[in-house]
């Protein structure tokens, strides 16, 4: 269930990937407590636009913004627009990411490539462009990285998801340290499996029925629970947490 007061009124948030899936409800989540939401993406404007109604009429504000966290250049020009035109940053949550399965001995360079920059430097790009925005805050700045229960635990067939997912974490803590005496909190959230187009695509029915045998609560993760935990870190709750990794994945890992 959302969390409904309107504790991030005034608070301008980016929300990267935030056209489908996890990073449309992180959006609607955040929108519902009263932030104003930057929602990227890389090439679907439809699908962000739809997911900006759907933050207006959860109570919050909305716009898109085009480009591909990739690019260390494209993602410096957003950042800096976005300080321009809504005054502050005050929440980052770098959730834009990609999976490339396929098994190491036959993995490319071009999918290690394609995987690492979008997952793990297109959240250092973003941290790094944010990070003097973020320290200028009304109030304390928050920033949340989504990483992946797989890159804690590993995953056969997906060695560059679970590259990049591990490193998402490491940079977590690593900013969290370097943030921490201004008053900037860096924590990550990491769902297990959740009902989303990727898991779609890449669980067919045997896995998923197999995968369920190991999920202790025996059912997939929803958008929303992940979103709510990210809502929850991004609220006034969570001023005293920063480096940690919150698991949102019913029991799989614990």
């Amino acid at each position: 269930m959302a969390i409904l007061d309107k504790a991030l009124a005034g608070k301008v948030a980016l929300v990267t990937g935030a056209s489908r899936g996890i990073g449309r409800a992180i959006a609607v989540a955040l929108g519902g407590r009263g932030a104003k939401v930057v929602i990227n993406y890389a090439s679907r404007e439809d699908a962000a636009r739809e997911a900006a109604t759907a933050v207006e009429a959860a109570g919050g504000q909305a716009v898109i913004a085009q480009f591909d966290v990739a690019s260390s250049t494209a993602v410096a020009d957003a950042i800096k627009a976005i300080g321009k035109d809504h005054g502050s940053l005050d929440i980052l949550v770098n959730n834009a990411g990609v999976a490339v399965n396929g098994m190491l001995m036959r993995f490319t360079d071009d999918q290690w490539k394609k995987t690492l920059s979008t997952n793990l430097d297109g959240a250092f790009h973003c941290t790094r462009a944010a990070a003097t925005l973020l320290l200028r805050a009304k109030t304390a700045g928050r920033i949340i990285n989504i990483t992946s229960v797989v890159g804690e635990m590993g995953n056969g067939g997906q060695v560059a998801y679970a590259a990049s997912k591990a490193g998402v974490i490491g940079l977590t803590m690593a900013t969290a340290k370097e943030l921490a005496s201004r008053g900037v909190t860096c924590n990550a959230v990491s769902p297990g499996f959740i009902e989303t187009d990727m898991t779609a695509e890449h669980l067919p029915d045997a896995a998923r029925a197999k995968l369920l045998e190991n999920i202790p609560l025996a059912r997939i993760g929803g958008a929303v629970e992940v979103a709510d935990a990210v809502a929850f870190l991004a609220g006034p709750e969570a001023a005293y947490i920063t480096g940690q990794v919150i698991r949102v994945n019913g029991g799989l890992l614990m």
